[in-house]
C-alpha cells in the first residue's frame, strides 16, 4: 500500500461533477462511486474537507446574467451547495464515514453553522467535513470558498476535481494538440490566465503556500493514485 503525501487536504468537486449522464441534478450512482474513493483515502487515514459547487443544480452568474439582481442569485447558489454537500453528506454515512457538513450561511435545523476551530476539530477527530454556503457573502465563487476553508484548515494541498487530467494551456476537448502541464507555479497560471481556479483563490493559496493539485474525477481510483503521488495530474506551486 503506498503511503500519501499529505495528511490533511481539500478536495473541491465541480456541482457538474454531480450530474453524471444526466442533463442536471444529482446522479445518486456518481455521488456514491466519489463518496467510495473517499472513504478509500479516509481509511487510509487522509483527514478529508470538502467543498462542492452548484452548477449541476443553480448557476448564480448566469441567472444574474438573465436578470435576477447579483447578490440574490449567488445566494441562491449558495443555498445550491448545501443540497449537493447533504446528498454527499448522505452518501458518506450510507459507507459508515462519520462525517459533518458545516454551512456558511446557518441554518441549524440541517447541519451545524461554519466555527473554525470546530470544524478542525472534527477532522482531527477523523470526520469528514463538508463546507456548504460558499464563503456565505455574494460575490465569491466556491474555488475561492474552498481556498479559503484549505488555508483556514491548514490543509497539505487544494485539490480541484475536474472533467480533465490536469492543466492544459487550451481546451483538450476541442484542441486535439493542447499541452498539458505536469507542474506550474502560481504565477505562470495567474499571469497566462490559465483558468484553473479564480484568480483570488490561486492567490490566496500562494500567499499560505498550498499546493493546487488538479485531477479528473472521470478516472476511477484517481484520487487515491494522486494522493499516493502515482496519479496524472497538474501540481500548482510555487
Amino acid at each position: 500500500m503506498a503511503e500519501y503525501k499529505y495528511k490533511r487536504v481539500l478536495l473541491k468537486i465541480s456541482g457538474e461533477a454531480l450530474m453524471g449522464s444526466l442533463a442536471y441534478g444529482i446522479d445518486t450512482e456518481t455521488v456514491k462511486r466519489f463518496a467510495g474513493e473517499i472513504k478509500a483515502a479516509h481509511d487510509k487515514g487522509l483527514e478529508i474537507a470538502l467543498v462542492i459547487g452548484a452548477g449541476n443544480i443553480f448557476r448564480g452568474l448566469s441567472s444574474a446574467a438573465a436578470g435576477i439582481e447579483r447578490s440574490t442569485a449567488d445566494y441562491m447558489g449558495m443555498l445550491a451547495t448545501v443540497m449537493n454537500a447533504l446528498a454527499m453528506q448522505s452518501a458518506l454515512e450510507e459507507l459508515g464515514v462519520d462525517t459533518r457538513v458545516q454551512s456558511a450561511i446557518p441554518m441549524q435545523t440541517v447541519c451545524e453553522p461554519y466555527i473554525r476551530r470546530k470544524a478542525a476539530r472534527h477532522m482531527a477527530k477523523g470526520r469528514v467535513v463538508i463546507f456548504a454556503a460558499g464563503t456565505g457573502n455574494p460575490y465569491f465563487t466556491t474555488d475561492t470558498a474552498a481556498a479559503l476553508r484549505a488555508a483556514e484548515m491548514e490543509c497539505d494541498a487544494l485539490l480541484k476535481g475536474t472533467q480533465v487530467d490536469g492543466v492544459y494551456d487550451s481546451d483538450p476537448k476541442t484542441n486535439p494538440n493542447a499541452k498539458r502541464y505536469d507542474k506550474l507555479s502560481y504565477h505562470k497560471v495567474l499571469s497566462d490566465d490559465l483558468r484553473v481556479m479564480d484568480a483570488s483563490a490561486v492567490t490566496l493559496m500562494r500567499e499560505n503556500k498550498i499546493p493546487i493539485i488538479v485531477f479528473s474525477l472521470a478516472d476511477q481510483g484517481g484520487f487515491d493514485r494522486v494522493m499516493a503521488g502515482q496519479g496524472v495530474c497538474t501540481i500548482i506551486g510555487s
